[in-house]
């Protein structure tokens, strides 16, 4: 009884990615609400740096008035001034900055909104088909890449933009010979910001995809980890996500190389630049036609772009990962299609469910299952057994509308499932597996996911039906008591009887079991058992048996064997037949008289 059957080698489906253009619109969509915060912080950050840019002739007009031996108390008020501009430029920068970044974390918060509601309407099939690596990725490592960018690269850039443009016109000001020496540095950094980009792009693109590879191959290895040891895969497991770290670690150090060469070129700009001004104010002030101050303002205003030339170019290297992380999220937020909600007939509880010539293979040519045919009677508990590999949790997802099947069709109540990019408006089919979450939050909030609009009252008959209303009464403060990470731990069984509950507050006319009550253990099977038989209670449900007392007590057992139906009949019926079901039986029966069982 395995917890799947998908092949380790399924050739992933990523999720979209924006180009260029998709993301240029899905930044100007996030800003425009903003607009208002964006041009208040613009304008202060001008000022702020405009103020700042009177540092320079002020310190040039100190040295004129010592080269012309004037007398120590006339530079008090230069003196004055320079700290009045500090106190204005600190002020009116941190005004600007914490403008700037709100309008960077607001984007940042409704593209998280957005990317989080598109995911959660995907079909299942598409994010399984994509792997979680590739989601839990974009949410994390893409997510604090771009926080990082917003938080303090965005503030930064907007200062250095400006103090550039600014400075340039300071020096065009005290003499455009100036201005025009310092445009010698310019053929370099362009050239640098071009070769850089050329190579930055793509190399950042594929260190994002190999992240998620990783990621992916981390999350199957020790989600798997019973799996891999009991096969003895443990070996290769540990060569694939070192193989995968390996890449990923490759590609960030060319990234590392990539931005070391980017620097040494900017440093090669900037003496280029700086020697054509000092060069240019010694012929200027040894003719008379400037003062040594002005030559001295001048070199400092051209000094003062290193900094922010620096960061605006620097910036660059974090703009590319930001960049590829923002239109992988955008991607999924704007670009990844969202399935048409659909309205369907109105389906009766325990509505009949027909599985008609079935076929389905997770990659061409390696069918799973073959031609299955199977009818499930209104309100009939149909538990599904067979070894692993057999195809049962395939079966599962495929009438729980995971998985499209590739042959055949299914209908409930006569009526088909939702088309790919279709989603019913009411929810006609539920799974339950094994592999249960128990959200953070009140335990009243977790249980509303089902039914957000479910009383206090109807949470407890569901937890009731379920046998949990008495643990959930003992916690600390009953249905309002926090659980889930950071808050009060459940146990796996209760965590099961609290996807049950759930299940029974959804009110789904048919209902996939897979397994769900396997990871109670042998203390907790009896009690989740029959958590699982009161929640299916009326329904139409099929069983993925984990423990042949499921099947025994459904009341009809269908066997799967290599993807083919092989037996179907109640369970005394099929241990008196004497074939396959009836070995297994006697296999689990044998197990269960072990003393330490």
């Amino acid at each position: 009884m395995s917890r799947t059957e998908e092949p380790q080698a399924v050739e992933r489906e990523r999720l979209a990615v924006a180009s260029p253009a998709q993301v240029r619109a899905a930044v100007r969509a996030l800003a425009r609400p903003h607009l208002g915060t964006a041009l208040s912080g613009l304008a202060v950050l001008t000022v702020a740096t405009g103020a700042g840019l009177l540092t320079a002739p002020v310190l040039g007009h100190i040295i004129d008035l010592v080269t012309q031996g004037r007398a120590a108390d006339a530079i008090t008020f230069p003196v004055v001034w320079l700290i009045v501009i500090a106190v204005v430029q600190g002020t009116l920068t941190a005004l600007g900055t914490t403008l700037v970044a709100r309008l960077g974390e607001s984007m940042l918060a409704t593209l998280r909104e957005l990317f989080v509601e598109r995911v959660l309407r995907l079909p299942l099939g598409r994010i399984e088909r994509a792997g979680s690596g590739d989601l839990t990725s974009r949410v994390t490592g893409d997510v604090s890449a771009i926080t990082n960018v917003l938080r303090d690269a965005l503030p930064a850039l907007a200062r250095s933009v400006l103090t550039i443009g600014l400075t340039l016109v300071g020096l065009a000001v005290l003499d455009w010979r100036f201005a025009l020496v310092a445009l010698v540095a310019v053929p370099i950094q362009v050239y640098t910001v071009r070769w850089y980009l050329g190579r930055a792009v793509p190399l950042y693109a594929a260190q994002r995809v190999a992240v998620g590879d990783q990621q992916q191959q981390l999350l199957g290895t020790v989600g798997g980890a019973a799996t891999v040891r009991a096969l003895r895969l443990g070996e290769t497991h540990v060569r694939l996500v070192g193989s995968r770290s390996q890449a990923a670690v490759d590609l960030a150090l060319r990234g590392i190389r990539l931005m070391t060469r980017f620097y040494s070129r900017l440093n090669l700009a900037e003496y280029v630049g700086l020697s054509a001004v000092l060069i240019t104010g010694f012929l200027l002030v040894r003719s008379g036609q400037v003062s040594i101050g002005t030559a001295g303002a001048a070199a400092l205003y051209f000094h003062n772009l290193f900094t922010p030339i620096n960061i605006l170019l620097g910036l660059l290297d974090d703009a590319q990962v930001a960049a590829a992380g923002l239109a992988r999220l955008a991607g999924v937020a704007y670009g990844e299609r969202a399935p048409k909600t659909v309205t369907r007939p109105a389906i009766p509880p325990g509505p009949p469910v027909r599985l008609s010539g079935l076929g389905y293979a997770y990659q061409p040519g390696h069918p799973v299952l073959h031609d299955v045919n199977l009818d499930l009677a209104p309100g009939e508990r149909v538990a599904l057994v067979g070894t692993s590999g057999a195809g049962k949790t395939t079966l599962g997802k495929l009438l729980a509308g995971v998985h499209r099947p590739g042959l055949g069709s299914i209908t409930i109540g006569g009526t088909s499932l939702p088309e790919p990019g279709e989603v019913a408006a009411d929810r006609m089919v539920a799974l339950v597996t094994q592999e249960v979450h128990v959200f953070a939050g009140p335990l009243a909030d977790d249980l509303r996911l089902a039914r957000p609009e479910a009383t206090e009252a109807e949470l407890c008959a569901a937890l009731d039906r379920v046998g949990a209303l008495t643990w959930a009464r003992a916690l600390p403060q009953g249905l309002a008591t926090v659980v889930g990470e950071h808050g009060h731990r459940l146990s796996p069984a209760q965590a099961q009887q609290l996807a049950l509950a759930r299940l029974v507050l959804a009110d789904p006319p048919v209902v996939v079991l897979d397994e769900a009550t396997a990871e109670a253990g042998s203390a907790g099977a009896r009690l989740l058992e029959a958590a699982a038989l009161a929640a299916t209670e009326g329904r139409t449900a099929l069983i993925v048996a984990h423990r042949l007392t499921q099947a025994a007590s459904a009341d009809r057992v269908v066997v799967l064997d290599r993807g083919k139906v092989t037996e179907s009949g109640p369970h005394e019926e099929l241990v008196r037949a004497g074939a396959g079901y009836a070995a297994l039986w006697e296999a689990w029966s044998d197990k269960r008289l072990q003393p330490d069982v």
